[in-house]
C-alpha cells in the first residue's frame, strides 16, 4: 500500500508538478486550473510590460538616429530650397531680359482737338477721345505732387512697385478704411497705357516686370508724364488737361492748389466723384480726401503750412454738361475745316491729333446772338393781317421795312436769321449765326447759305470792284459772309481782308499755325468813301446802317464803323413735307423789329459802349492806318 500510495502520491505529485509547471508555463498562478490567471498568454501585465519596453527602445533608437541624420536632412533641405529659389530668380531674371515695354495702346495714343475762342474760353472738340497730352513743364509741380500723395506716395523713390503700398491697400480693405491703390504711379501707367485690364496672376506679373523694367529705363518725370496725360479723370475725361477743363474750365497750367488737390483725389473712384458739385454727398466725401490730400501735401513740404491753411475746396463747373449741338457745333466746323486746310491734313486727322485751336469767335457775343435770335424765333406761324403796336410801326420804320402788315401767311412758316460779325482791314469773324440748332439744321446758313440780296447791293451799284467782290453785283443771291464782307471793305476804305476764323494752332505747346491779315485791294478809297457817305449821311456820322431787302422775302440790315461789321439777314419758307420741297415764304410783319432789335443787341454786346469806352485806344497793325478792332465790352 505504501508502495501504491507512493506510486499514487508520486503521479498525485507529478500531476501537480506537471500543472505547476504546466501553469509557469502559460503564465498561470498557483491554486488557478490552468490558462486562468491573469497572466495567462500576451494579455497579461508582464506581456503589456515587455510590449512597452520595445516600443521605447524603438523611439529611442529613432531619435538617435533622428539625431545623428538631422544635419544630413537638413543640408538636404537647403540644397532644395536653393536650387528652387535659384531656379526662380533664374526664371525671373529671363523673363525680365526677355519682357519688352511694349508700345501703348491705340486708344492711349488718340487725342481729342479742343476748339477756344479769342479769349482762350473753351467752346468744343472734335476726337474719338477727350484727351490732349501736354508736356508735363505745363503741369504745375504743386498738380505733381498732390496726384503723388494722393496714389503713390513714394513714387519718387520706389522701383516701380511697393510691398508697402499693397500691404497698406490690404490693410485698407480689412479694416474698411477709404479705398488705397496697391498698385504704383508706375503701374497704373503700365495697366492703364500699355496692357489690358483683366485681372489674371499672368497679367499682374508681366505688370510688375514692365513697371521695374521702365522704372530703370524711362526717368520719373517721362513716367509721370505718361500717367498725367492717360489717366482717367471721370466726365470721359482722360489725362490732366482735359480733366481741368471738364471740372473747372482751366488749362492744367492754371490750376491752383486747391484744383489740383481736387483732381488728384477724383482718381480713386472717378465714376463716383465726377458727380462732385452737383451731389451733396459726393462733393462731402471728395472734401474729406481732398483734406486728406492736402495734409499730405503740406507734411511732405510739397506745399507751405500757409498755403494749406488758406485753401478752400474749389467749385466744380455743373455736370453733367450741356451738348454743343445747339450752337457751338457750327462754330467748330467752321473752324475745323478751315484749320485742317492750314495745316494740310483731313479733318479726320485734325480731331485726332490733339490740336488746340484758337479760334477767332468771342463765345459770349455769340451765346447773347443766339438769345437775341431765339427771341423771335417763329417756327409755326399762321399770322393774320392785324394792327401793330406803336413799337412794331417804330421798329418798321426805322428798319426801312415794307408794309408787313398787309401780308397774310398761310400754313407754317419758319423764319431764318443768319448773323455775321466781322473786322474790317483784319477778317477775323467774331460772330457766325448760322441757325437757331446744328442738330436739326447742320446747314450754315451765314456761311454757305444764299440769300436774295435785293436792294441790300444797291450802294456798290456802278462801282468799279476788284477781286474778290468782282462780281458781287451780279451775284442775286450772296451769302451772309460774303456781303457783311463787302461792307467791311468799305469800312476799311477799299481794303478787302479775307474772312477767317482760325487765329492760332497748338500742339503740346508747340505753335504749328499763326493768322495773319490777308488784304488786297478791291475798290478805291474814294468809292469806299461813297458807300459811307450814302449809309452815314456823312462821312464822321455814327455807325452806318444800310437796309436791303428783296421783295417781301428777305431783308437784310449792316451796321459798320472802322472798328466792326455786323450783318443780320432773315428770310422765310415753308418747310418741306414729306415729298415736298420747302418753298420761300413772306417774311412775318415782326421781321423788322426782330432784325432791328438783333442788330442792336449784337453790336452792343461786341463793341465798347461804356461811359468813357474808346474802342481806337487798341491799335490793330492788320487796318490802315487809325483803324482798331472792335473791344469787347463783355471782357
Amino acid at each position: 500500500m505504501n508502495g501504491a500510495d507512493v506510486d499514487t502520491g508520486g503521479r498525485a505529485g507529478g500531476t501537480g508538478v506537471a500543472v505547476i509547471a504546466d501553469g509557469h508555463d502559460r503564465g498561470g498562478s498557483p491554486g488557478r486550473g490552468p490558462g486562468r490567471g491573469p497572466g495567462r498568454g500576451r494579455h497579461g501585465a508582464g506581456g503589456r510590460g515587455r510590449l512597452m519596453a520595445g516600443l521605447r527602445r524603438r523611439l529611442v533608437k529613432r531619435r538617435i538616429r533622428i539625431r545623428r541624420t538631422r544635419g544630413r536632412r537638413l543640408r538636404r533641405a537647403l540644397v532644395v530650397l536653393l536650387a528652387l529659389l535659384a531656379n526662380l530668380v533664374g526664371a525671373a531674371v529671363v523673363a525680365y531680359h526677355l519682357t519688352k515695354i511694349p508700345e501703348p495702346h491705340p486708344e492711349t495714343a488718340m487725342q481729342s482737338t479742343v476748339f477756344v475762342d479769342d479769349h482762350g474760353d473753351y467752346l468744343g472738340r472734335r476726337g474719338p477721345v477727350d484727351r490732349q497730352e501736354i508736356p508735363l513743364s505745363q503741369v504745375p509741380r504743386h498738380v505733381q505732387e498732390a496726384v503723388i500723395a494722393a496714389e503713390n506716395r513714394s513714387f519718387r523713390t520706389d522701383t516701380g512697385v511697393s510691398p508697402r503700398a499693397i500691404a497698406r491697400a490690404a490693410w485698407a480693405t480689412v479694416s474698411g478704411g477709404d479705398r488705397q491703390g496697391g498698385s504704383t504711379i508706375t503701374q497704373q501707367y503700365v495697366k492703364n497705357a500699355l496692357l489690358s485690364p483683366e485681372q489674371t496672376l499672368s497679367r499682374k506679373a508681366r505688370e510688375a516686370l514692365i513697371s521695374i523694367k521702365l522704372d530703370r529705363t524711362r526717368s520719373k518725370d517721362e513716367i509721370l508724364q505718361g500717367y498725367l496725360n492717360t489717366v482717367y479723370f471721370g466726365r470721359g475725361a482722360a489725362g490732366i488737361q482735359s480733366a481741368a477743363r471738364n471740372y473747372f474750365g482751366v488749362d492744367a497750367k492754371d490750376l491752383t492748389v486747391s484744383q489740383g488737390a481736387a483732381l488728384a483725389s477724383v482718381i480713386n473712384i472717378p465714376s463716383y466723384y465726377e458727380k462732385a458739385g452737383s451731389d451733396p454727398k459726393v462733393t462731402a466725401k471728395l472734401v474729406d480726401r481732398w483734406e486728406w490730400v492736402l495734409d499730405a501735401m503740406a507734411h511732405s513740404g510739397a506745399i507751405t503750412s500757409a498755403q494749406r491753411a488758406g485753401a478752400r475746396f474749389p467749385a466744380f463747373r455743373f455736370y453733367p454738361p450741356g451738348d454743343t449741338d445747339g450752337q457751338r457745333q457750327y462754330l467748330i466746323d467752321a473752324a475745323a475745316s478751315e484749320a485742317a486746310d492750314r495745316l494740310g491734313i483731313t479733318e479726320d486727322q485734325l480731331a485726332r491729333g490733339g490740336y488746340t485751336v484758337r479760334t477767332t469767335f468771342d463765345l459770349t457775343a455769340q451765346d447773347a446772338t443766339a438769345e437775341l435770335a431765339a427771341d423771335g424765333t417763329e417756327k409755326k406761324t399762321g399770322e393774320k393781317t392785324g394792327e401793330k403796336t406803336a413799337e412794331e410801326k417804330a421798329a418798321d420804320a426805322k428798319a426801312g421795312g415794307k408794309k408787313r402788315a398787309e401780308v397774310k401767311t398761310s400754313g407754317d412758316v419758319r423764319v431764318h436769321t443768319a448773323v455775321v460779325a466781322l473786322v474790317p482791314g483784319d477778317g477775323a469773324v467774331r460772330v457766325l449765326y448760322g441757325g437757331a440748332d446744328y442738330a436739326s439744321q447742320p446747314f450754315n446758313d451765314a456761311r454757305d447759305g444764299a440769300v436774295e440780296a435785293g436792294t441790300a447791293l444797291q450802294p456798290f451799284s456802278g462801282m468799279k470792284l476788284l477781286a474778290p467782290l468782282t462780281d458781287l453785283t451780279r451775284t442775286a443771291a450772296p451769302t451772309p459772309l460774303r456781303l457783311a464782307s463787302a461792307y467791311a471793305t468799305a469800312a476799311a476804305h477799299g481794303v478787302y481782308a479775307t474772312p477767317y476764323t482760325v487765329a492760332k494752332i497748338t500742339r503740346a505747346g508747340r505753335t504749328l499755325y499763326e493768322a495773319h491779315p490777308r488784304t488786297r485791294t478791291a475798290m478805291t478809297r474814294a468809292d469806299a468813301g461813297m458807300v459811307a457817305k450814302l449809309l452815314y449821311g456823312r462821312l464822321d456820322a455814327a455807325p452806318a446802317t444800310r437796309t436791303g431787302a428783296a421783295g417781301l422775302r428777305t431783308l437784310w440790315q449792316t451796321t459798320y464803323d472802322e472798328h466792326l461789321t455786323l450783318t443780320v439777314a432773315l428770310f422765310a419758307e415753308h418747310p418741306a413735307k414729306g415729298k415736298k420741297a420747302a418753298l420761300p415764304a413772306p417774311l412775318p410783319y415782326t421781321a423788322g423789329s426782330r432784325s432791328l432789335s438783333v442788330s442792336e443787341g449784337v453790336w452792343s454786346k461786341i463793341v465798347g459802349t461804356a461811359e468813357g469806352h474808346d474802342p481806337a485806344a487798341e491799335p490793330n497793325p492788320g487796318l490802315p492806318t487809325g483803324q482798331t478792332k472792335p473791344i469787347l465790352a463783355t471782357r
